[in-house]
């Protein structure tokens, strides 16, 4: 098995440490960054992705394959910027006003990481201004706003309004999601894209990223 193959298959068992020695290895050998965080580390992450989403594995399995993930990344990162790799794009994500729950979106911040989003997190109980300025800040092309329950999902519209009513309309689109949220919740408030689960958020933040 190759060196990369390898990193994915520890990943995606959750194995930090040997995703660590292996990522150092495969630089050693000379595979560049690209391949070993698009062959590796990604496509474990993707695959791990897909299995949730069938309800294979669950909520555990997916946050100790992504520390697997970070345990790599960080010996990985300096040398993605030598070999100036970029990442798919940038997303903020949060959870909106009045609600302080962020299970969910740290869960869908990993996921994005995992597809290769550079992933800025706002937080929990994020106004809008504070949206807009990291999207402004990091150039982000998303906003993923999560909420938990039904009395702040309102505060989603407030969002898309402010986009709407700024510099960044037409610039940055906006995803949605949590318990309460619905697809027609989305449409409603003129949300561009609504994913039921942390898999789905990442699928959906690489087509809005086109």
């Amino acid at each position: 098995m190759s060196t990369v193959a390898e990193i994915k298959t520890m990943l995606m068992k959750g194995k930090a440490k040997d995703v660590e020695a292996l990522v150092t290895k495969a630089l050693q050998e000379g595979i560049s960054p690209a391949t070993i965080l698009n062959e590796g580390l990604l496509a474990g992450m993707g695959e791990i992705g897909e299995k949730f989403k069938k309800n294979e594995v669950y909520v555990p399995e997916v946050l100790i394959a992504a520390r697997a993930m970070k345990a790599g990344m960080a010996v990985l990162k300096p040398k993605l910027l030598e070999a100036k790799v970029q990442p798919r794009g940038t997303v903020v994500i949060g959870t909106v006003k009045g609600d302080l729950h962020d299970i969910g979106k740290n869960l869908v911040g990993m996921m994005l990481e995992g597809a290769g989003f550079q992933v800025i997190d706002a937080g929990i109980d994020v106004p809008p201004e504070k949206f807009l300025d990291l999207a402004r800040t990091h150039k982000a092309q998303i906003i993923g706003c999560s909420a938990l329950l039904t009395t702040t999902m309102t505060n989603m519209k407030a969002v898309v309004d402010a986009v709407k009513n700024s510099d960044l309309k037409g610039k940055v689109k906006i995803m949605v999601g949590g318990a309460p949220v619905t697809q027609a919740f989305c449409d409603e408030i003129g949300a561009d894209g609504y994913a039921p689960d942390a898999a789905s958020a990442a699928d959906l933040a690489k087509r809005l990223a086109g």
